[in-house]
This record gives structure tokens, sequence and C-alpha cells, in this order.
């Protein structure tokens, strides 16, 4: 068993959530509805994995990074994991360009009452 994979992605998140804890974007604002949010991102992303997996689309493949450990048929342990990075990640971006768009609309509205 190989835990390449499980480590990046923990990893990975490990440092988003503090860059949204340090700037208080989704997690850092107002945890518990952010908690429900990523909570919805996992059910429908599962649901939209388990349904591809039911048809066929999706399969595990050849991994030699993977735990090894499976959730279900073709659904290893990693997937909600990465799935709850994604709409961590997702929420930060979002957030955070939205942030950065505020301050910057807000500076060239002062610079422009100014002339």
């Amino acid at each position: 068993m190989n835990a390449i994979y499980l480590l990046c992605l923990l990893s990975a998140s490990v440092c988003v959530i503090a860059v949204d804890l340090r700037f208080r974007l989704f997690l850092g604002r107002s945890w518990r509805p952010a908690l429900l949010v990523l909570a919805a991102g996992l059910v429908f992303f599962l649901a939209w994995d388990l349904a591809g997996i039911g048809i066929g689309v999706f399969s595990r493949g050849d991994a030699p990074y993977l735990v090894g450990l499976m959730l279900a048929p073709e659904l290893p342990v990693e997937e909600p994991i990465f799935l709850l990075f994604l709409c961590e990640a997702t929420m930060v971006l979002v957030l955070g360009a939205q942030q950065i768009l505020g301050r910057s609309a807000r500076g060239r509205s002062g610079r422009r009452r100014r002339r």
C-alpha cells in the first residue's frame, strides 16, 4: 500500500485551510455555514461519482499511489478527501478573488473622488 496521493491531498488541504483562516475567507469567516456548504458539496459530488460508477463511466483504474482501501467498488478512500479539498479550494478562490476585486474597486472609486 502506498499513501503518496493521500498525503499530498492532506498537505494541500492544510495549506488551503491555513490561507482560509488567515484571511477569514470561508471557514475563517463563519465556520458553521461553511461546514454545511462543504457537506452539501461532498454529498453532491459523491452522488455524482456513484452515479458515474454505476453506469460505468468512472473506474478506479491502475493507480499505484493510492492506499488501496475502497469505500465502494471503484471508489477509493481518497475520493471524499479530494472532493472536500476541491470544495474548500473553490470557495477560498472565489471568496479570495471577491475580496481582492472588492478592494480594487474601492481603491479606484476613492481615487476618482480625490480628483
